[in-house]
């Protein structure tokens, strides 16, 4: 549902913006508890059937946006528990990193299929004939489908002929990748964390915006306020996110106006990371493994990981554009903070690893930075613009779409070995990367590079975007186009890889 300005968007972004209000503005953070009544006010319900129980589900909201947990359903506890602990300039996430809001769940019905008034009982039923269980049959000149015999299969729904038959499923389990929503003992979604690797597909798509991710925008406005310098490391999804007239150079204005001491693009490590790779490529395949996957999506990565151990030594050790973008920034800035904005809620989980804490302090969404300038009053689209972001090369821009890691390394191992032949697959949404890695398996893709994304679309679907998947690929296509420089290796950085590295 990104790109709809929905109800469940205007929430979230309220929610966002009274929280980065509250971090701005300091003083006794308690009056956290009238923070539901300023956004929902009144007597009368909008969205449920009850004012306090949506007063109650913004309270976990605000919650979970400064990185707090869920209160306890069976026990008194205020909003405002733990929030003083959090006024602070830095903290990680304390999994789980999504959560299901219990009480927004309406605890829809599991996947099922169903007739639907459009069936015309037809003399042909071929849904009946093509039932393996005998599900489906006639009564009163209609299909009428039993539940109790149906194995969900769908093919009655793709024999009908008037397309009359109807698959209701739980939108945030069809989103799943991983399979991981289940149900309570009261119909509820429940999150099988050990499937889970915190896409935020769920989060998107659930229409009734019960599930949600914890947020940083609080510790960050204290490190700002702290007097900390603080530099942004943004994705390059970031373009045209918010708004047709917001040019990326009213973006950086925009964010140093927020207490950033810089902005720097994250397709720069982009190209960093893409040198590495096609080292890698060119070193490891064939002669060390049959294939190599790239690194920088982490869902893609921890659901190879999880569901196909064996092909772990096969994706790319390199890092993360986010993770060299950082490096390379404390190298030059050792004692600043860096926060990573993107539009992606597995980066949260990344930078919480031990490993990668050391070089990212913060991430934030493209979704939550929205919300900081909302409560600072910034229209982006009258701020007088800055410099432009001119580093990275288109390749490295590239990354924000499907097909665009890949073809970067392609490039740089063209521009190394002009007479490599390189053969690429490329997979989208977390359910195709599945079925390409079950190739794998059987030697389909022997001497390929394998692209993963976790996200249809790329990074430009992410859960932590604003705007179209089809809007925000074009852009990110033009920005690609426009770079001065069109190739990884021709950033100046290049140079910098093995000394970042091994850091």
């Amino acid at each position: 549902m990104r790109g709809i300005y929905s109800s469940v968007t205007d929430l979230r972004r309220k929610v966002f913006t009274e929280i980065a209000r509250l971090a701005y503005e300091g003083g006794d953070y308690s009056r956290i508890e009238e923070l539901p009544y300023k956004i929902l006010p009144g007597e009368v319900a909008t969205y449920r059937n009850s004012i306090f129980l949506e007063r109650a589900i913004i309270g976990e909201r605000l919650r979970l946006a400064i990185g707090l947990p869920l209160r306890p359903m069976d026990e008194h506890a205020p909003v405002s528990q733990g929030i003083t602990e959090s006024a602070i300039a830095e903290k990680y996430y304390d999994p789980p990193l999504i959560n299901i809001i219990k009480f927004a769940c309406n605890a829809c019905p599991p996947k099922k299929f169903m007739v639907s008034n459009g069936c015309q009982g037809c003399l042909a039923h071929p849904c009946t004939e093509v039932c393996p269980k005998g599900a489906v049959s006639i009564v009163n000149g209609k299909s009428v489908i039993d539940q109790d015999k149906c194995i969900k299969c769908g093919r009655c729904k793709e024999a009908c002929p008037y397309q009359a038959i109807l698959k209701l499923e739980r939108p945030c389990a069809q989103a799943c990748g991983m399979d991981a929503i289940e149900s309570d003992e009261l119909g509820r979604a429940k999150i099988n964390y050990d499937k889970c690797v915190s896409c935020g597909m769920c989060l998107v798509n659930c229409p009734f915006g019960a599930i949600a991710d914890k947020g940083q925008i609080f510790q960050l406005i204290h490190a700002i306020k702290s007097g900390t310098r603080v530099v942004a490391a943004i994705a390059p999804a970031f373009v045209g996110q918010f708004g047709p007239k917001v040019t990326p150079e009213k973006v950086v204005a925009a964010m140093k106006e927020l207490g950033f001491a810089d902005v720097v693009e994250v397709a720069t490590g982009a190209d960093l990371c893409t040198i590495d790779e096609a080292k890698d490529f060119l070193k490891k395949v064939p002669d060390e493994q049959p294939f190599m996957a790239t690194s920088c999506c982490p869902s893609w990565s921890m659901m190879a990981k999880k569901l196909f151990p064996e092909f772990a030594p096969y994706i790319s050790m390199a890092l993360t554009p986010m993770v060299f973008t950082a490096r390379m920034i404390k190298k030059q800035d050792p004692d600043c903070k860096v926060v990573f904005v993107g539009p992606c809620a597995a980066k949260k989980l990344e930078a919480s690893r031990r490993s990668v804490r050391s070089d990212v302090d913060f991430v934030l969404t493209f979704e939550e930075i929205m919300g900081m300038f909302l409560a600072k009053d910034i229209n982006l689209e009258e701020v007088d613009p800055d410099e432009s972001l001119n580093v990275a090369s288109g390749d490295g821009r590239g990354f924000a779409v499907s097909g665009g890691v890949a073809q970067a390394v392609v490039n740089c191992i063209k521009k190394i070995d002009p007479d490599r032949e390189v053969k690429v697959e490329s997979a989208q949404g977390l359910q195709d990367c599945k079925k390409m890695l079950l190739l794998a398996r059987q030697g389909k893709f022997n001497g390929y590079l394998l692209e993963g994304m976790g996200c249809p679309g790329g990074c430009v679907a992410g859960a932590g975007t604003l705007q179209p998947v089809t809007k925000s690929t074009a852009l990110v296509n033009k920005y690609k186009a426009d770079a001065q420089k069109k190739h990884s290796y021709e950033n100046p950085y290049a140079d910098k890889v093995e000394e970042l590295v091994e850091d």
